[in-house]
């Protein structure tokens, strides 16, 4: 059983969730069952009677939606309630997270491509690894990797959740260092594997994973340091993605005029400082002043980031990357030039802080995609 959000707008199974169909009045029971499963899995716990309460649904109609979802095996009832009330005591429901299995990849590694599955409450199951090349060659090796997972998998597979570096517009994916352009990855992967595929910028997905597994804010950036720049954009828990796909693509934003060449054919932009490989270039040739470099590097960061900041009213920044970069002398450069650039009275201070994710964070933001596209939580 799948429960995919009308009011989210979904696309068909084995296509992109940026996709978009027309709300019809015969998903108005697929839009309760997934408020049902919303509900209860940000409370766990919920009687019937607080299903009702809380989704202004009758009586009747939840009791309708929960004993199918029971029957489906995605809620189980967990013991009376512990709350005195008169009558009969009320029973516990929750949702049943190890009832299904999410399948999640990464492809923003340089030279592997990474795999897992997870439960419905984000705990990872399984990881596996293998490497990645390119063109042909790279979109076999993914289509085999969800095989592996989906072999792998001791649960009914709820779908699968990719993140890939580049642009994703609609059901299409342009990625340069992958030597993909306008591929159809999810109509790809769902043909070859029979399961609903969504598909979506990786820096995008880290910034969900933030919000959904890492207590992060309903509106943040999420910043990553890794062979480029990259980063992703919430507000109010939705995905900003922009008219094709390029929001947040920070990484060629000029910072620095007449600076060092970039491969996208610009001079002085944000990645030919602190991408990895910047960085390291430059603690080779003056390893003496490391920290003098991450700050200058940080203060890059917040040239490229204040005006974002400024125009969104944003507080919570978020940034990834290998953890001997992402530290103090770089974060403190970054905030101090945001709040003097950025700093009004009427503005709550923004934080920049290091993400506690590490390496699974586009892998989780992978995960939750699948929650919201088939069952609604979001």
């Amino acid at each position: 059983m799948v429960i995919q959000n009308p009011s989210a707008e979904t696309a068909p199974a084995g296509a992109n969730s940026s996709a978009r169909s027309a709300f019809r009045p015969q998903d108005g029971r697929q839009q309760n069952l997934a408020l049902v499963i919303r509900t209860l899995y940000a409370n766990p716990g919920l009687s019937r009677a607080d299903l009702a309460r809380l989704t202004g649904l009758t009586r009747v109609t939840i009791s309708d939606l929960v004993a199918e979802l029971i029957a489906s095996g995605l809620l189980v009832e967990t013991g009376a309630s512990n709350e005195i009330r008169p009558g009969k005591r009320a029973t516990r429901l929750q949702v049943a997270t190890e009832s299904r299995a999410i399948l999640a990849v990464d492809l923003s590694g340089e030279t592997t491509l990474s795999g897992a599955i997870y439960s419905l409450a984000g705990k990872q199951l399984d990881r596996v690894e293998s490497p990645v090349s390119k063109g042909e060659a790279a979109l076999g090796e993914v289509k085999s990797l969800v095989r592996q997972l989906a072999k792998s998998a001791k649960a009914p597979v709820l779908g699968v959740g990719v993140g890939t570096p580049g642009t994703v517009e609609g059901s299409l994916v342009t990625a340069a260092n992958l030597d993909w352009h306008f591929l159809d990855l999810a109509a790809e992967l769902a043909q070859g594997s029979g399961l609903p595929v969504d598909v979506e910028n990786d820096a995008n997905l880290a910034a969900l994973a933030e919000w959904r597994f890492a207590g992060g804010a309903a509106d943040l950036i999420r910043v990553q340091l890794a062979r480029g720049v990259g980063a992703g954009l919430l507000l109010d828990g939705v995905t900003i993605t922009g008219s094709s796909g390029a929001a947040g693509e920070i990484g060629h934003v000029v910072i620095e005029h007449n600076g060092e060449p970039c491969p996208c054919g610009k001079r002085g932009c944000l990645e030919t400082w602190i991408s990895v490989s910047a960085l390291s270039k430059r603690f080779e040739s003056g390893p003496e002043s490391r920290e003098q470099i991450l700050a200058e590097a940080g203060r890059r960061l917040g040239m490229a980031l204040s005006p974002i900041i400024g125009m969104l009213d944003l507080v919570d920044v978020v940034v990834g990357g290998p953890e001997d970069l992402v530290t103090g002398a770089f974060l403190e450069a970054a905030q101090d030039l945001v709040l003097e650039r950025t700093g009004i009275e009427s503005r709550r201070p923004v934080q920049l802080r290091q993400s506690t994710l590490g390496g699974d964070a586009v892998l989780l933001g992978a995960a939750a995609l699948v929650l919201r596209t088939q069952l609604g939580v979001y």
